[in-house]
């Protein structure tokens, strides 16, 4: 059975391999810790608030994430698609997510807030009603992704192809018209 942590907040912690598997934590805040080394099992996060954390290259199979904030974290070469996807519920704000993986995950209504979004694979998602606000999306995938009603408004360098991927609704500014045109060699100026 899991260990339970309640409304506790932890600094300045560098977790080892295996030292929060089999972990419960609600409404925690974790805030400077590094999380690199851990490849986790059976762990779940609920209501909780990830502060200037660093998840690069962690294991994060088998981990829930309900309702769940980053902010300011370095998660790169993270893949998010082996999360449980039982009330998959998170947000990103000044975070870098560079080579990460969200692979047929359903994050609707998820929102990116100035993120560095580089390579990143959205490929099968479900991005429907996520908003980018002000993210980098140089060289990320979105093939066969649903992205009804999602806001690219205010983000760049983003390349979609409008035939592999359902854009119904979605928003652009008028500036980032020409990363959905790149594949049939429309020149806008």
């Amino acid at each position: 059975m899991a260990e339970y942590f309640l409304d506790i907040e932890y600094k300045d912690i560098t977790y080892k391999e295996e030292e929060v598997n089999f972990k419960e934590f609600e409404c925690c805040t974790f805030t400077n810790c590094n999380f690199s080394q851990c490849a986790f099992v059976a762990v779940t996060f609920i209501d909780c608030t990830f502060n200037d954390c660093t998840f690069s290259n962690a294991k994060i199979n088998y981990v829930a994430f309900r309702t769940v904030t980053f902010n300011h974290c370095e998660i790169k070469d993270v893949n998010f698609a082996m999360c449980d996807k039982l009330i998959f519920e998170i947000a990103f704000n000044d975070c870098v997510l560079d080579f990460s993986k969200f692979y047929t995950l359903k994050i609707k209504g998820t929102s990116f807030t100035n993120c560095s979004i580089i390579a990143v694979d959205f490929m099968s998602t479900d991005l429907t009603e996520v908003v980018f606000e002000n993210c980098d999306l140089y060289r990320s995938e979105f093939a066969k992704a649903i992205a009804n009603k999602a806001d690219f408004k205010t983000s760049y360098n983003y390349t979609i192809d409008p035939k592999t991927t359902k854009l119904k609704k979605a928003v652009f500014a008028l500036e980032g018209i020409k990363g959905l045109l790149y594949k049939h060699e429309i020149i806008v100026k």
